[in-house]
């Protein structure tokens, strides 16, 4: 199976859950866990190549000039990570239909998990930094949905919130790293990055990557000092914290430091950083967790200190540490999975999940009880499971390790780990399970049915049989996974049980009889840890939180304060500043291009021009009078564009302008005639001078820019170089709108499709209110002409319609070639279409039109988009056009491009958004009792004596 439909598989299976949720529960269920297998099935067929060395690669361009390339890889480590994430993703879908009740949106439940699990699958298999780094986000998003699933309850919103604002915060930092990294690579796919240590060591951008790297990586991981989200997440339904929190999301973090370990790893900022901070967390979760009293609670600690242990092998950067770090991802999420779904069944059963209110679950709940003591006891690291087996190898590798120096640190520190760990473990059981059975449980527990525990027993089995069997069923896949961590062949113990009396297992040994120490005096130390000072990382991040958005808001408040005038200050003088202090600073040189000769006539143009923009400024509170004059200068523009051989803009200018005029127009009709004076005379001073400073300087820019030679040769030389032989066409204005920067006109009509229907459903929200009746009953304060539509007028855009249409096709079909365009086109078409609404009225052309402004636009984006598409089956980029010769029989031979036909798509979006938009505004001015419906005024039935119709 391909990777990509790996990849894909669970964002396509994400529709079915809701789609199915009214076919019943377990069809919604089914769709899930069905995707998910497939996705499962398709990881597993990769496993024979896995296992021989090779590499599984899928490679697709996307936007290959900035680097990014939809490009996925499988080797050993990207097969574990796919495997676990669908293996325990399956086992969690099956769990999750037994366990959430009917008030449960399942669908929204199962959407939300494949769109996190298809993120995930995305991450380990991405061989592309940039694409990775966008599944990585997914992660966040998705998983935000996911914790605050039950967003009834306060504690699982603010869960939700707090994980997005750590974990968001780390990925804005990866993408800064990554950036980095792959510049120092020179590159930004994984496999080329992987093979460039030395070089990406080198560079002076190794530090910063690897800081800003980290930090998305920790906070991800829940490493101190961010460990603190992962607990609050536990307000999330089991479910999800059995997934996220112990087999996927947290160890995303842990994925990218094995992924960039041949690189990153080896230098003592890597040793230092990694193996500290994993130490610190290892043991500052696993002493949090002793005294917590919620299951979650405690086991979500506990997730924080496994995942500080495997961080501080990561940290350590030998082969040895490498090996323990990938059994422990391994066994890591077996058990603790297995245990979220424990602690689950207990909260189910129980009603509640608070320790202190539990015990004696043994007698009532058997099947629970042996399934949770046999994950517990793999979590403290008892023999013969297979917690035992990789914390024993973490314990050796700690054993050998000196930190600054010290020989002893981090053996006894990673001792006192294992110790809180084993006595966390101990109290899970023997505090929920063990004792008399009570008679004052919220609810009287039992163990449920099979659909509930059978996920959880599939995981404590596969714990027992790997902690019996670890060569046999573990040996292969973690030396190939580890292979994979540190790229290339490593040496490798074989994994078994009995290693003789070594250090590893006295430091166990004192760490097991400790944590039973621990237990038997748990209670004087709860009491002193309740008593003792200490801070609150839910307290600090409010607090955080809270300042940030107090400045932001006196920032926001002062800045912007509604007066649209201020902000165009403040952007204005913004910006003079830089360009003096650009002026000032830097190094223009001499001018090296005399100037042209001034011409008598282009010159009193110019000035011209400049009086009547002098005098819109004078006239502005004058609003037809203001209006008028803004049309004189763009007609002047569009001579400018004319003398300056720019027919294509000369066109567009003067298109745009009629439009704009007509659109203004309809406007002002509801606005007074006159503007009042609302700025006094000294900001009217301080926005002349900012005015004349912006001008003067925009002029100097200028002046500099035309008189001075580039640096670097212009791109226009290009486009003027392959116009034709690249996109078939003799007019560079057009091929370069339809071909070399097509998308970015796809982008444009999109934006003026969406500006035309937000102005529709403005009109469709007002007209809605009271201000329609006002509207209907206003009396307009100029006289009326007799006839609201004149003869001439009807008669002349009738006959103009037809040429004006045909003028719009001929300028559609030269575009290519000669001035014209799709453009164009669709300006003067709408032109042509707008002088019926003003001619004959909006009743009149509305009942005459027969497509809505709406399916237009749709369309137009929908033939544009076709076209684009179109490229990729000649396995080119989006847009590319291709161009050919057509020979019709009886005619010359003619040429034929495809961008033609992504300028229909152009032509169809710009007429329906400018009618649509011009349709809207007219609506504000119909009145349905005096608009007669009928050109002229004549009613045939009414006027002409022999009972004619209108035609």
């Amino acid at each position: 199976m391909s990777l990509f439909l790996i990849a894909a598989l669970p964002f396509l299976g994400a529709v079915f859950p809701a789609l199915l949720i009214r076919a019943g529960r377990n069809a919604c269920s089914s769709a899930a866990g069905a995707v998910t297998l497939l996705a499962l099935v398709g990881v597993l067929l990769h496993a024979p190549e896995v296992f021989r060395g090779e590499t599984v690669t899928a490679r697709a361009p996307w936007l290959p000039q900035l680097g990014m390339n939809a490009n996925f890889f499988m080797d050993g480590l990207g097969f574990f990570f796919a495997t676990m994430i669908l293996g325990i993703g399956l086992l969690i879908i099956i769990y999750a239909r037994h366990y959430l009740s009917r008030e449960d949106p399942m669908g929204n439940f199962y959407t939300y998990l494949l769109l996190f699990q298809g993120a995930m699958v995305g991450i380990v298999l991405s061989d592309n930094i940039l694409l990775l780094v966008v599944f990585w986000e997914l992660t966040s998003l998705s998983s935000f949905l996911l914790i605050g699933y039950w967003r009834h309850l306060p504690a699982g919103r603010q869960g939700a919130r707090m994980a997005l604002a750590v974990t968001g915060g780390g990925g804005l930092a990866l993408i800064g790293g990554m950036l980095l990294l792959g510049h120092a690579a020179g590159s930004y796919d994984l496999t080329t990055i992987l093979e460039r240590k030395d070089q990406i060591q080198a560079s002076p951008l190794y530090v910063p990557a690897l800081i800003l790297i980290l930090l998305g990586c920790f906070t991800k991981s829940a490493q101190f000092p961010f460990h603190f989200w992962l607990p609050h997440a536990m307000a999330a339904p089991t479910p999800v914290s059995a997934y996220l929190h112990s087999a996927t999301m947290v160890k995303a973090g842990l994925f990218l430091m094995a992924r960039l370990w041949p690189v990153l790893s080896g230098t003592d900022i890597w040793f230092y950083i990694v193996a500290s901070i994993g130490m610190i967390t290892m043991v500052l979760g696993a002493v949090i967790a002793l005294f917590k009293d919620d299951l979650k609670a405690l086991l979500a600690f506990s997730t924080v200190s496994h995942l500080g242990l495997i961080t501080l092998l990561l940290g350590l950067g030998t082969e040895e540490a490498a090996m323990a770090a990938v059994f422990h991802i391994m066994n890591h999420a077996t058990f603790k999975a297995a245990l979220f779904m424990t602690a689950g069944i207990v909260d189910h059963e129980a009603h509640t999940r608070d320790i202190k209110r539990l015990g004696g679950l043994r007698v009532l709940m058997p099947v629970t009880f042996v399934l949770a003591t046999v994950a517990s006891l793999s979590m403290a690291g008892i023999p013969p499971l297979n917690g035992f087996l990789s914390k024993e190898l973490m314990l050796d590798a700690a054993a050998h390790t000196i930190w600054n120096g010290s020989e002893w640190l981090f053996p006894v520190l990673a001792t006192v780990g294992a110790l809180f760990s084993a006595a966390y473990s101990f109290r899970y059981v023997v505090h929920t399970f063990l004792g008399p059975v009570r008679d004052d449980y919220p609810h009287k527990p039992h163990d449920p049915g099979i659909g509930m525990w059978l996920s959880p027993a599939i995981l404590v089995l596969l714990v027992v049989a790997i902690g019996l069997f670890p060569e046999a069923l573990a040996g292969e896949i973690v030396r190939t996974v580890t292979d994979a961590v540190i790229g290339g062949h490593g040496h490798y113990h074989e994994l078994k049980i009995w290693h003789g009396v070594n250090t590893a297992l006295i430091m166990s040994g004192i760490a097991t009889v400790g944590g039973l120490i621990l237990l038997a005096l748990h209670r004087p130390l709860d009491v002193a840890w309740l008593a003792a000072p200490r801070p609150e990382a839910k307290v600090i991040f409010d607090a955080c939180i809270g300042a940030l958005i107090r400045a932001a808001r006196a920032v926001t408040d002062t800045l912007h304060d509604g007066a649209l005038s201020r902000y165009a200050a403040i952007f204005t003088l913004f910006t003079v500043g830089l360009g003096v202090y650009a002026f000032s600073t830097g190094e223009i040189g001499e001018a090296t291009r005399p100037m042209n000769r001034i011409e008598v006539l282009p010159l009193i143009v110019w000035f011209c021009l400049i009086g009547a923009t002098a005098c819109v400024v004078a006239f502005h509170r004058y609003r037809v009078i203001a209006l008028v004059i803004m049309a004189i200068i763009g007609l002047v523009v569009t001579l400018g564009f004319n003398y300056f051989s720019a027919p294509d803009l000369a066109l567009t200018q003067l298109s745009v302008e009629v439009v704009t005029i007509i659109l203004l127009l309809l406007a002002l009709n509801f606005m007074p005639k006159r503007t009042p004076i609302e700025s006094s005379p000294g900001r009217r001073l301080r926005d002349a001078v900012l005015s004349i400073g912006a001008g003067v300087g925009v002029g100097l820019l200028l002046y500099a820019i035309l008189t001075r030679d580039f640096a670097f040769p212009s791109i226009s030389e290009y486009h003027l170089a392959n116009s034709y032989k690249g996109g078939g066409g003799h007019n560079v204005v057009n091929v370069i709108l339809v071909d070399f920067r097509g998308f970015d006109t796809f982008g444009e009509i999109i934006v003026l499709g969406i500006a035309a229907v937000v102005i529709f459903a403005l009109t469709e929200a007002i007209l809605r209110t009271s201000v329609r009746a006002k509207l209907l009953n206003r009396k307009p304060d100029w006289p009326v002409a007799g006839d609201s539509h004149p003869l001439m007028m009807v008669v002349v855009t009738r006959l103009m319609m037809p040429v004006a249409l045909m003028v719009a096709a001929y300028i559609f079909f030269r575009g290519h070639n000669e001035p014209g365009g799709g453009f164009i086109a669709g300006l003067i078409a709408a032109i042509a279409i707008v002088m019926q609404y003003m001619a004959s009225g909006f009743s009149w052309a509305a009942a005459r039109q027969h497509f809505p402004y709406h399916g237009i636009i749709g369309s137009g984006v929908l033939v544009a988009a076709v076209t684009g598409m179109g490229a990729w089956l000649n396995d080119k980029p989006f847009l590319t056009s291709d161009y050919g010769y057509i020979h019709i029989p009886g005619l010359e031979k003619f040429e034929w491009a495809t961008a033609a036909l992504f300028d229909v798509g152009v032509f169809l979006a710009v007429v329906g958004a400018v009618l649509l938009a011009l349709e809207s505004l007219s609506r504000y001015a119909w009145r349905p009792n005096t608009d007669s419906p009928y050109p002229m005024d004549i009613n045939p039935a009414r006027d002409d004596p022999r009972g004619g119709r209108e035609d």
